[in-house]
């Protein structure tokens, strides 16, 4: 089986390197200009036109053999074993992943509590607001609370 997996992977990293290799040198759709006016193109060893189709059907190749490569690649990593039909959705969850993603969370709302201080496990609570007074409206003074800015009070409709 190592042998199989180390022939495959030596296969696709070569038709990788080829495939490389043949697109880098292709020339683009602008270079056909310059050959028409004879740039010296027309005396290659394919002709003018015969360099373009070589080299498009040998990337055609490496690229088929690259993506033949990938698909036993992946058969081989999976075992040959055949997933399951069906969607994820409709398998239960399992009591494991529930612990397990319970406990990574530290009670921070789905943030792992791995990250050191990145968020404290319990926030504190905001503090309430002070009773609001009747207000000027109704003839009583506001008296401004223990620590706090002294704004004048909203009066109430």
């Amino acid at each position: 089986m190592q042998f199989w997996l180390t022939l495959v992977l030596a296969i696709q990293l070569l038709s990788a390197l080829a495939m490389i290799g043949l697109v880098l040198v292709q020339h683009g759709k602008g270079a056909d200009m310059g050959a028409s006016f004879g740039s010296g193109a027309s005396g290659s060893l394919f002709g003018a036109t015969g360099s373009a189709n070589f080299l498009s059907r040998s990337t055609a190749v490496a690229a088929t053999v690259f993506f033949i490569c990938t698909l036993v690649l992946a058969y081989i990593g999976s075992g040959g074993k055949r997933a399951e039909s069906g969607s994820v959705l409709d398998r239960p969850a399992t009591a494991a992943s529930a612990a397990g993603s319970a406990a990574g969370t530290g009670g921070t709302g789905g943030i792992p509590s791995a990250i050191p201080g990145a968020i404290p496990a319990a926030v504190p609570a905001v503090p309430a607001a002070p009773a609001a007074s009747a207000g000027p409206a109704s003839g009583a003074s506001a008296t401004p609370v223990a620590g706090a800015a002294s704004s004048p009070a909203i009066p109430t409709k």
